[in-house]
């Protein structure tokens, strides 16, 4: 079987007109393609810059001179960590938390009001003492 011919096989010219706003098109997608490129590349570059500039923070091991992340605490193999930390007489602990290199104790004190004290463990001393009041 043969297959039938159309008169539309072969490409026409096209008009001048049409040709014109072709090439506009062209011309306007192209640029709006670099501008997109150029939008994108800047981001990625914003993203790696700011991974990059990030460090973690880093505290000096008293014992050493092998630098920690802060909230890490240096201990020799086989010890145990041990301290003091002073509280006002007659306080009672009601709670506490850990959070990082910080530990947060919730206090009874020995007239019936509550405080927070927040000890610092790198440091090994009390950074802030609040007064919980009402008004």
């Amino acid at each position: 079987m043969i297959p039938p011919k159309f008169d539309d096989e072969e490409e026409k010219p096209l008009d001048p007109a049409v040709e014109n706003v072709r090439k506009k098109l062209v011309r306007f997608v192209a640029i709006n393609l670099g501008l997109l490129f150029v939008a994108l590349m800047a981001v990625v570059a914003a993203i790696v810059y700011k991974t990059r500039s990030e460090a973690p923070a880093v505290i000096e091991a008293p014992a050493s001179d092998i630098p920690v992340p802060a909230g890490a605490l240096p201990v020799p193999a086989g010890a145990v960590l041990e301290g003091e930390i002073a509280l006002p007489a007659g306080s009672r602990i009601i709670s506490q938390s850990l959070s990082g290199g910080q530990l947060s104790f919730d206090l009874e004190l020995a007239d019936g009001s509550h405080a927070i004290y927040l000890y610092d463990l790198a440091e090994r001393r009390i950074v802030g003492r609040f007064a919980v009041t009402s008004k």
